[in-house]
């Protein structure tokens, strides 16, 4: 069984993956003279700044993703001159990211639309660059449905951010309101499910031990091929 990362090791790992990406942004040619900045909390790479092409941005997100100790790479970055639309899905009363769009059940401060996340989501076909699932698929006792949504509304080079407890860890049953539980296993079995044309492309997953990660990127209109084996195999059993 998986042990939680400790939160000494977690502080520590972050130092490191500091300094590591620092020496990446500076002897990489691929990824010398991007506008970018990094910041990790957590194992998670918080990517800000702005590159003139798509393609710069993944190639970074990639190369951070490879370094030992990354859980997930989440970005907020301008391409082009302009700056990308995400949507924080139950953002509840703190988004993710500053200008995120947020959406919940619940009225507050921070929630600019009020939408009911187990029926249609209001927003139109490919409108969304980001969408983040921040400690949400767990309440919902089918949340396949929500999954194709945010299928639909992301641009084919978006990506869905998936965070959700672990299964065994103690908080994914200590909470009387979660009714799923999901591992990295659920991840590969949404990315790939039976009978659905919804594909996934998984850009990244993994588990510190407390919760699972996940970033998916929709496969439609022929934007990228369905994962093969051995891609799954980077991530999942």
């Amino acid at each position: 069984m998986t042990e939680p990362v400790s939160q000494q090791r977690l502080r520590l790992r972050d130092e490191f993956l500091d300094r590591a990406a620092e020496e990446l942004f500076k002897y990489d040619e691929r990824l010398r003279g991007l506008d970018l900045e990094v910041r990790f909390d957590r194992g998670v790479a918080h990517l800000t700044g702005e590159v003139g092409e798509r393609p710069h941005l993944d190639t970074a997100r990639e190369l951070i993703g490879r370094l030992d100790g990354v859980f997930g790479v989440w970005d907020r970055v301008r391409v082009g001159g302009q700056d990308p639309l995400i949507l924080d899905l139950g953002c509840g009363g703190q988004k993710q990211y500053p200008g995120n769009f947020g959406v919940d059940l619940m009225a507050t401060g921070e929630v600019d639309v009020v939408a009911d996340l187990s029926g249609p989501l209001p927003f139109a076909d490919s409108c969304a660059d980001r969408v983040f699932l921040v400690h949400i698929l767990e309440h919902l006792i089918d949340f396949l449905p929500l999954v194709d949504e945010v299928h639909r509304v992301l641009r084919p080079d978006g990506i869905a951010y998936v965070l959700s407890p672990w299964w065994r860890y103690v908080n994914a049953v200590a909470d009387p309101t979660h009714v799923r539980m999901l591992d990295v296993q659920t991840i590969k079995g949404t990315c790939r499910r039976p009978g659905s044309s919804r594909t996934w492309f998984p850009l990244h997953a993994g588990c510190d031990g407390a919760s699972i990660f996940a970033e998916l990127r929709p496969v439609k209109d022929g934007s990228a091929e369905a994962p093969g084996a051995a891609h799954l195999a980077r991530f999942f059993d």
